[in-house]
């Protein structure tokens, strides 16, 4: 064939090619909390393109907090939710068919600024403030905790309940003695010069867990993920992989800091260093075992007001993900 003619031949079959339609990536909605670690995983992904690579269109909705999260859900507005997988649990003993992928274990911590503060005795007569409500996990997994040595928090010290920003907020001007909240609000407070009484990875482990346990996973009906379980495999993998990219490249947490409201280089060290730590690594067994253990103690302290009529972890509070494929 001549020259001239096998140009015109590679021509035409570049058009026909740029005219086909192009194959639709998977489209999965997501509702995430504005001052998550989620969203910190979408920029980066939209800025290095994995959704691309992944065959996925991700469409993200900006919640005000978890609440909001579970009402998002609940209505079928979004496909995806970050929640935890204790509020799962309890949804599923109420018939419920929603499941649960990890996502974090990074955990809170509780918080002072006196020094004389250095068990949980102490703070017999001060005043407590606990980011959620009464039935928050870990307010409750530190209550069970501090059972075991003897110490009633509710009747020994003042609590006081409240979002968490007003929560830390409070803390750091010195209107609350010392407060249990989220692990970032932890690290705030720890840049302010206050420290850390307990952290909860402690009482996770003695209320029985073997590990780190996973504090806060991906929630979607298990109705979605039979339609699109392959579409969630490669979810999963990007998010993995953006993951580890905001862990060891500091490009891609130029990235996320940029969804990080303004902090000092100091805070935002902290931030990274929790976040990291707080990259589930076990497998799915030891994550699913650790809950059951921390299920029972909860049940037991928090009662049906907690997990409704279930007595147990309920069967598929933990998804069983099927493996990725390569990107289409």
């Amino acid at each position: 064939m001549r020259p001239i003619f096998r140009k015109l031949l590679l021509a035409a079959l570049l058009a026909l090619l740029a005219l086909a339609p192009a194959q639709a990536a998977d489209r999965l909605r997501l509702g995430l909390q504005k001052t998550g670690s989620g969203v910190w995983e979408i920029a980066v992904i939209a800025a290095f393109g994995l959704d691309k690579q992944a065959g996925l269109e991700l469409a993200v909705t900006e919640l005000a907090n978890t609440d909001a999260a579970k009402i998002a859900i609940q209505s079928g507005s979004v496909d995806i939710v970050v929640s935890d997988w204790l509020w799962v649990a309890r949804q599923r003993a109420e018939g419920s068919k929603l499941t649960f992928y990890p996502h974090s274990t990074a955990i809170g911590a509780l918080m002072a600024r006196d020094p004389s503060v250095r068990s949980l005795a102490d703070l017999s007569g001060k005043k407590i403030g606990v980011a959620g409500g009464p039935l928050d996990k870990s307010w409750l997994m530190l209550r069970a905790f501090a059972q075991r040595q003897g110490v009633d928090l509710e009747k020994t010290a003042t609590i006081v309940y409240g979002a968490p920003p007003l929560i830390a907020e409070k803390t750091a001007q010195g209107e609350l003695d010392a407060s249990l909240d989220f692990w970032n609000f932890a690290a705030d407070l720890e840049a302010r010069g206050l420290y850390r009484v307990l952290d909860l990875r402690r009482v996770e482990t003695a209320l029985g867990a073997k590990g780190a346990p996973v504090v806060t996973g991906y929630v979607f009906d298990e109705g979605f993920a039979a339609k699109n379980a392959e579409a969630l495999a490669r979810f999963f993998a990007m998010i993995d992989k953006a993951r580890n990219m905001i862990a060891t490249s500091d490009a891609a947490w130029r990235v996320a800091m940029e969804r990080i409201p303004a902090k000092t280089p100091a805070v935002l060290a902290l931030y990274r260093k929790s976040y990291s730590e707080g990259i589930p690594s076990r497998s799915l067994e030891e994550e699913r075992a650790d809950a059951a253990t921390l299920f029972a103690t909860l049940a037991e302290i928090g009662g049906t007001a907690l997990v409704g009529r279930a007595t147990s972890l309920p069967a598929g509070t933990f998804y069983d993900a099927a493996p990725a494929s390569a990107a289409r």
